[in-house]
C-alpha cells in the first residue's frame, strides 16, 4: 500500500544546524499520526517540509506516491492549521473558510455550498455571516479547520492547534479532533509537544529530539517500552534505574524504565521484586499520592492511589513492582 506520506533519508540544514537529521517516516493513508518532541526537535520543519514550505537538503520525500521535492505548496494535496489561526478579521466566516476555493477560481455559489458544509462540519453551522473578533478561541480554532478542510485535503497538518487555547478546551478540542478524523477517514499529521495530546489522539507518535526520530510506535508501545532514556523521561515522567540497579535485580546489562504507577508501598509478595529505602518525600496530586524514596542512592518515585496512608520523610520504606514493569532500554 503506498504510504500518505514517506520521509526516505530526508534531512534539512539551515546553515550548520541540522534542523532535520536523516529522517525515516513512513504515514499511512487514514492515519491520526502525531509528532511529538521539546522545541527545536525537528517535528515542525518536518511539518513544513510536507507542506512544501521548506525543501530538503537531502533525502527523498513522497506524498501518496508523487515525488514532493521542488512541488510549490499549492500544488500539493495537504492543508495546514497553524496555532494562531490565521484569519482575516475583516471577512466574515463563511469568507473565511471559502477564501481557498476563491483563490482556486470556484464559483461564488459553489464555494459558499461548501464553506456552510464545512462549517457544519466542525459543529458552527449558522456562524458564517459572523466576524472572527464575535467567537471564543475554541470557534476560531474550528474556523481555521473548516478552512482547512473545504479543500477536501488528502492530508491534513496541523500545527500545534491547540496550544492557545486553555486546558479544558484543549481536552474537549482533542476528543473533536479525534471524532472527525475518524469520520472523514482523512490523514491527519500532528505535531505538538504535549505528550498528554500526542498520546490521547494518535494512532502512532514519533518522538522527535535534535532533529532525529529517536522512536516511532503506538502510544502504548511508546509509553510503555521507551527505547531510550531521553524517551521515557519525554513522554510521561519515568524512574530510571542503573545499570548496577538493574544487575543486582537479575536484569543483566543495561538501564532500565520504571513508570512510577506500577509501584506500589509494601513488601513484595510471589513474584514482586521489593526495594528497601527511605522516604524523601510526599505531595498529594488529586487523584495520586507522590512518594519519592532514596533507595541504596537512587531515587525512586511512585506515584500511589490518594487513599494510601504516606510515610513521614526519613522513614523507612518497602516499594515493589512486577517484573514485567522493568523495560531494559537500548541505549545507556
Amino acid at each position: 500500500m503506498t504510504a500518505a506520506v514517506l520521509f526516505q533519508s530526508v534531512s534539512r540544514h539551515f546553515g550548520a544546524v541540522r534542523a532535520v537529521d536523516g529522517v525515516d517516516l513512513s504515514i499511512a493513508e487514514g492515519e491520526f499520526f502525531a509528532m511529538l518532541g521539546p522545541s527545536g526537535s525537528g517535528k515542525t520543519t518536518c511539518l513544513r517540509l510536507i507542506a512544501g514550505f521548506e525543501q530538503p537538503t537531502s533525502g527523498h520525500i513522497e506524498i501518496f506516491g508523487e515525488t514532493a521535492e521542488g512541488v510549490p505548496p499549492y500544488r500539493r494535496n495537504v492543508n495546514t492549521v497553524f496555532q494562531d489561526y490565521a484569519l482575516f478579521p475583516h471577512l466574515s466566516i463563511l469568507d473565511n473558510v471559502a477564501y481557498g476555493l476563491m483563490v482556486k477560481g470556484v464559483g461564488k455559489a459553489e464555494r459558499r455550498r461548501a464553506a456552510e458544509e464545512a462549517l457544519a462540519m466542525v459543529a458552527l453551522p449558522g456562524y458564517g455571516a459572523r466576524k472572527p473578533g464575535q467567537l471564543s478561541g475554541g470557534q476560531r480554532q474550528r474556523v481555521a479547520l473548516a478552512r482547512a478542510l473545504v479543500n477536501r485535503p488528502r492530508v491534513l497538518l496541523l500545527d500545534e492547534p491547540l496550544g492557545a487555547l486553555d486546558l479544558k478546551l484543549r481536552e474537549q478540542m482533542q476528543e473533536e479532533l479525534k471524532t472527525l478524523q475518524k469520520t472523514l477517514g482523512l490523514t491527519f499529521v500532528f505535531v505538538t509537544h504535549d505528550q498528554g495530546e500526542a498520546l490521547s489522539m494518535a494512532d502512532r507518535v514519533a518522538v522527535f529530539h535534535d532533529g532525529k526520530v529517536r522512536q516511532v510506535g503506538t502510544p502504548e508501545e511508546i509509553y510503555r517500552r521507551p527505547r531510550s532514556r531521553f524517551v521515557a523521561d519525554f513522554v510521561g515522567s519515568s524512574n530510571i534505574l542503573s545499570p548496577a540497579l538493574c544487575a543486582a535485580l537479575g536484569l543483566g546489562a543495561g538501564t532500565a524504565s520504571l513508570r512510577p504507577e506500577q509501584i506500589s508501598l509494601g513488601p513484595a509478595t510471589g513474584d514482586r521484586i521489593g526495594l528497601t529505602g527511605r522516604a524523601v518525600s510526599a505531595s498529594f496530586l488529586g487523584p495520586v499520592n507522590r512518594l519519592t524514596a532514596d533507595c541504596g542512592g537512587e531515587r525512586i518515585v511512585a506515584a500511589l492511589p490518594a487513599g494510601v496512608a504516606l510515610p513521614a520523610p526519613g522513614a523507612e520504606v518497602t516499594l515493589s513492582f512486577d517484573r514485567s514493569a522493568l523495560h531494559l532500554m537500548e541505549d545507556a
